[in-house]
C-alpha cells in the first residue's frame, strides 16, 4: 500500500516586526488556487494579525465557496511554550480537513523559538498526516543594520554606552540567533529602507549563523514569489535535534523560554488624529523599552480602518478595509516591551487624544469648511 501523502507545513518566525504578517499576506493573496490553512500566535491580547490574515484572498474555496475557519489564532500564549495546549488541537482539526487542504503556515510569535514547535511534528499523530516544508526566518534589515543584534563584543558595549536603552538586549540577540538556527530559509525584508552597504553587512552576518545549504533571499514588502516559499520539502523535523541553540542544556533538553522579561499592553482609545498619535507613540518609544507597536486605528471622518505597526523609532501605516455596517469606529492598539508601565502609557495615549479632539473642535468653529473638507477627502 502506497504511503498517504503529508500535508506540508511551512512555519514563518522572526522576531518581533521583522515582517512575518506582510509575508503570509502575500503568499495568501498570491496563493493562486492553493488551498492554505493558517495558524497565527501572536504574544498580547489583540488579534491583530488573525483579523489581517482573515482579510486575504487565500484560495480556498469549494464548489464555489469559500470555506470557513481557514484561520486558527492562537492568542493565548507563545506557541513554543505552549504546543500541547495550544498546537496540537488544531493540527487534529486541521487533519479532520486533510482533503479540503493543500498547505499549512504557521506564524510565530515574534518572541518565539521555532525549535519546540518543529519538534512536535514528530507526535504519531502529527508525523503520519503532516511534514515541516521548512522554516523560514524573516529578519529585518535596517533593525540588524542598526547594530540591535550585532556579534562583535566592542561593538555592542560602545551601542550600551550610547544608548540606555540596548542594556538588557542580550536575551533578544539569542532568540534572534536561535530563530536563525532552525531556518531552513532566510528572508532579508524591508531591503528597501537601507543601501546596498547596509544590506550587505546584514547578509554577510546572517550567513555567519547558517549551514552553507540554507538559501537567503532579499525582499521588500514580503515579495517573494511562492514557489520560492512552498514545496521546498525540507522535512525540518528529521533533522532538527542537530540544530544546537542558546535555550537547550548540553543533553539537548530544553530550557523554560521565559517571556517574563516582555509586557504586553493592549489599549483602547476613541478616534483619534492620525499625526498626533504617530507623534505620541514616538515620543513614547523614546521614553520607555517599547519594542514593537501594531493595532486598529478609527481616524476622525474617515470611512477606512488604518493600521498603524511600528518597530522601534520607524512606523508604518495603511489602510485595510472600510469600517463594516453596525461596527463602531475605535483604535485598539498592543505595545510589547520591556518593564512598561500601563498607567503611563495608557494617560500619554488618552491626553494626547483628548488635545487633539479638543484642538480639532476648536479649528471647525473658526473655519468650518475645513471640517467639511476633511469629511469629503477620498480615501
Amino acid at each position: 500500500m502506497a504511503d498517504v501523502k503529508k500535508i506540508p507545513a511551512t512555519i514563518v518566525t522572526g522576531f518581533l516586526g521583522s515582517g512575518k504578517t506582510t509575508l503570509v499576506r502575500h503568499l495568501l493573496e498570491t496563493a493562486a488556487g492553493r488551498r492554505i490553512a493558517v495558524i497565527v500566535n501572536e504574544f498580547g491580547e489583540l488579534g491583530i494579525d488573525g483579523d489581517i490574515l482573515e482579510r486575504c484572498s487565500i484560495g480556498c474555496e469549494e464548489n464555489g465557496e469559500e470555506l470557513a475557519g481557514n484561520v486558527y489564532e492562537l492568542a493565548n500564549g507563545c506557541l513554543c511554550c505552549t504546543v500541547q495546549e495550544e498546537f496540537y488541537p488544531v493540527m487534529k482539526k486541521l487533519l479532520e480537513r486533510g482533503d479540503r487542504i493543500d498547505h499549512v503556515v504557521i506564524e510565530t510569535s515574534g518572541l518565539a523559538l521555532p525549535k519546540p514547535l518543529v519538534q512536535a511534528f514528530n507526535w504519531p499523530e502529527i508525523r503520519n498526516a503532516f511534514t515541516v516544508d521548512a522554516v523560514i526566518t524573516v529578519v529585518d534589515v535596517p533593525a540588524t543594520a542598526a547594530g540591535q543584534f550585532a556579534h562583535d563584543p566592542v561593538a555592542v558595549q560602545q551601542q550600551r554606552l550610547s544608548d540606555p536603552n540596548l542594556d538588557h538586549q542580550s536575551a533578544l540577540h539569542e532568540l534572534f540567533e536561535d530563530q536563525l538556527m532552525a531556518a531552513d530559509l532566510v528572508i532579508l525584508s524591508k531591503t528597501d529602507l537601507v543601501d546596498a552597504a547596509s544590506c550587505d553587512q546584514v547578509e554577510s552576518l546572517v550567513r555567519g549563523e547558517l549551514p552553507p545549504q540554507v538559501k537567503i533571499i532579499k525582499s521588500d514588502h514580503g515579495q517573494v514569489p511562492n514557489n520560492l516559499l512552498l514545496g521546498l520539502e525540507s522535512a525540518s523535523e528529521e533533522t532538527i535535534e542537530q540544530r544546537k541553540g542558546h535555550h537547550e542544556h548540553e543533553e539537548g533538553h530544553e530550557h523554560d523560554h521565559d517571556h517574563d522579561q516582555f509586557d504586553s499592553i493592549v489599549i483602547s482609545l476613541p478616534e483619534v488624529d492620525k499625526k498626533v498619535l504617530l507623534d505620541t507613540l514616538q515620543t513614547l518609544v523614546e521614553q520607555h523599552r517599547l519594542f514593537r507597536v501594531k493595532g486598529f486605528v478609527a481616524l476622525p471622518g474617515k470611512p477606512m480602518r488604518m493600521v498603524v505597526q511600528g518597530v522601534g523609532r520607524r512606523f508604518d501605516s495603511y489602510f485595510d478595509r472600510r469600517w463594516e455596517e453596525g461596527e463602531v469606529p475605535h483604535t485598539q492598539l498592543v505595545l510589547i516591551g520591556q518593564h512598561l508601565q500601563e498607567s503611563v502609557l495608557t494617560e500619554a495615549l488618552h491626553k494626547a487624544c483628548a488635545a487633539a479632539t479638543s484642538s480639532n473642535a476648536e479649528a471647525s468653529a473658526v473655519r468650518p469648511e475645513a471640517g467639511l473638507a476633511m469629511d469629503q477627502e477620498v480615501i
